[in-house]
């Protein structure tokens, strides 16, 4: 029982440690805690890939201010010039920012006694910053003998968090901005793989890529009618534009 709250304790700190790169704040006290975590994991590492990128990591973060993560950040979910990662496992199963797999950890988060706090969290339950960060305070409290959430982690990994990590992933890993990210995901790799062999779930098979879909237009009749109207009107306009262009030109203006 021991080993297995102590494996707890490291599964939580690694879901904290992923936690804190993806739910970025001003307040410097997390960024803190993120490279003191970094420190922990370089010497304890999973697997050699991940010790190596932990060092590199370590190397890049800088440790008196989190302004060049915060900047990477922006640059790979943010920023008007290059193509935005979504965070959303709706996204990466459905196209959707808000669909059936935010209900689904809307409801696993029902079972808990977690709740997202509105007012400074405002993204969607099923974002990748809080279903690690819901993940950490679960198996934490697993480790604490609070075996009725053991279920509960099992679901939100198995069901949500396995389906779209490895191409959420991918994304971070390929996108031209990503150095610190980079590095990250290398790390994410080796612990996926880990949680799959402790909770005994199976690596997806390989989907289609899902095309981002657009929301549906409901139209009524009034509105079909007076688009059909501004139509007509537009085309006669551009034909008596077409009509006095050529008319200057036969004239020579």
């Amino acid at each position: 029982m021991q080993d297995k709250n102590k494996i707890n304790k490291s599964r939580a700190l690694y879901y904290n440690l992923f936690a804190n790169f993806f739910i970025l704040s001003k307040d410097t006290h997390n960024y803190f805690e993120l490279i003191s975590l970094v420190n922990l994991f370089k010497s304890n590492s999973l697997d050699s890939s991940s010790q190596i990128a932990m060092e590199k990591l370590s190397k890049l973060l800088d440790p008196l201010s989190n302004i060049k993560l915060i900047e990477e950040f922006d640059n790979l979910f943010h920023s008007p010039l290059s193509k935005n990662i979504r965070q959303t496992a709706s996204f990466y199963d459905e196209g959707v920012e808000s669909g059936k797999k935010r209900v689904e950890m809307i409801q696993f988060l029902a079972k808990t006694k977690i709740r997202r706090n509105e007012k400074l969290y405002f993204e969607y339950e099923d974002s990748v910053g809080f279903i690690f960060s819901l993940m950490a305070n679960l198996v934490d409290l697993v480790s604490k003998d609070e075996s009725e959430y053991e279920n509960t982690v099992h679901c939100i990994f198995s069901e949500i968090l396995n389906n779209f990590i490895d191409e959420f992933a991918k994304d971070i890993y390929e996108h031209n901005d990503s150095v610190i990210y980079k590095e990250l995901m290398i790390i994410l790799h080796s612990f996926i793989e880990f949680e799959r062999l402790y909770l005994e779930v199976s690596k997806p098979n390989k989907k289609d890529q899902i095309q981002e879909q657009k929301p549906i237009e409901i139209i009524s009749d009034a509105e079909k009618e007076r688009r059909f109207k501004n139509k007509q009107l537009k085309q006669l306009d551009n034909e008596n534009i077409k009509h006095d262009i050529a008319y200057d030109i036969e004239d020579g203006v």
